[in-house]
């Protein structure tokens, strides 16, 4: 098995600069190192840039899903309507509340994202909440689904991990048409992985407009005390209340200052992910029997992933293969979450969209720095692998 050190093009690759450097020796010189100074203003300037009231800084993208279904009162004897092609995070974080995920299918192979229709039929009266993943950093119908939501009186979750800096443009300007991803429902989560568009290696943010549901998180992320070390550092408050049974989600200082200088990257590197993804769009639609998801997307994107489906199973092992021979590192994103030993038991019926993209997607490499030269030699590979 080829290490990353070996690959030619890798699927990822960080845009560092001294810009990090310098982010992680200040807080090495404040000699602070759990959250503080850095967390807050992480916060304001994440806040200020998706256009939300509140941003909670997290440990990762799954504790920031954690506390959403936390806030939310989400537990035993709830159902959480969410998407069988997602990262297991969502689901497994729904287990862990008691409740009980409900698999919907994507739209179709050309567009991976939870179908609204798929929402609408698998609500019941345990249905308390739906999941929305913008998946490779596209939006599904929010308009629509945001009326199903109210409709039936239903809580709405963005996993928003892959389309930070991505804005819903609905085709008839519904609601919530202009609005930022993190701000299309109650709750917004975030990841910043070593892989996302914003990656600081481990870390999370999570959106909210609801004063109630920050100020639960805010609880909740911090053993449910009323006050942080920091405030007590700073003279603010000598002594704590623990009003809720909490977690320590808390994000640290460096991975803070980590993300303030990727956050100031953000527009710039989408901007050039979308290019390159337009490199791969001229490259690779029009292969016969192969499909481009979102080829014809007209909405605000992240381009967080670029992914190629086969027309089968064995078209995609063939060029999987043939790409991992010239060292290109390739992934799939996702395998289908019903297929997992954990989740065996839970009923998937009626989901033959998301199996099928499943076993036919490819994720092919992307990342800022990637040139347009690697995008040929990736393409040209793939075609004389068909």
């Amino acid at each position: 098995m080829s290490s990353v050190s070996e690959w030619r093009i890798p699927l990822s690759d960080l845009d560092y600069d001294m810009a990090e450097e310098e982010a992680a020796l200040r807080v090495l010189r404040s000699k602070w190192l759990s959250m503080g100074a850095e967390v807050e203003a992480f916060e304001r300037e994440f806040a200020f840039s998706v256009g939300s009231k509140y941003a909670l800084a997290v440990a990762n993208g799954t504790a920031a899903l954690h506390l959403a279904f936390l806030a939310l009162g989400l537990g035993p004897g709830d159902e959480i309507i969410q998407p069988a092609i997602n990262f297991v995070a969502a689901a497994n974080m729904t287990v862990t509340t008691g409740a009980s995920p409900v698999f919907a299918d994507i739209a179709g192979i050309n567009e991976p994202t939870i179908e609204s229709v798929e929402i609408s039929r698998r609500i019941t009266t345990r249905t308390k909440a739906v999941v929305v993943m913008h998946y490779a950093g596209y939006l599904p119908h929010m308009s629509r689904i945001s009326e199903i939501c109210r409709n039936h009186g239903l809580a709405l979750i963005e996993d928003a991990c892959h389309s930070v800096g991505a804005q819903y443009l609905d085709p008839e300007h519904k609601p919530p048409h202009g609005k930022m991803t993190g701000n299309l429902g109650d709750i917004g989560c975030f990841s910043f992985f070593s892989n996302k568009n914003m990656a600081v290696g481990e870390g999370g943010m999570i959106t909210t407009n609801n004063e109630s549901l920050a100020k639960t998180i805010r609880l909740l992320r911090s053993h449910g005390m009323t006050t942080l070390t920091w405030d007590r550092h700073q003279g603010h408050a000598d002594t704590y209340d623990v009003q809720l049974n909490g977690l320590n989600y808390r994000l640290d200082e460096i991975h803070a200052a980590l993300g303030r200088a990727q956050l100031r990257k953000l527009q710039k590197n989408n901007e050039r992910r979308k290019q390159l993804v337009s490199k791969y769009k001229d490259q690779l639609c029009g292969l016969d029997g192969w499909v481009f998801p979102f080829e014809n997307y007209r909405g605000s994107s992240s381009y967080h992933l670029a992914v190629l489906v086969a027309p089968d199973q064995d078209h995609r092992s063939r060029v999987v293969r043939a790409l991992k021979e010239a060292r290109i590192q390739t992934s799939l994103h996702y395998p289908y979450i019903p297929s997992f030993k954990a989740f065996n038991a839970i009923p998937a019926d009626s989901l033959e969209r998301s199996k099928e993209y499943a076993q036919r997607a490819i994720t092919l490499p992307l990342f800022p720095g990637m040139t347009e030269s690697q995008i040929e030699e990736t393409c040209s590979i793939i075609r004389s692998s068909t």
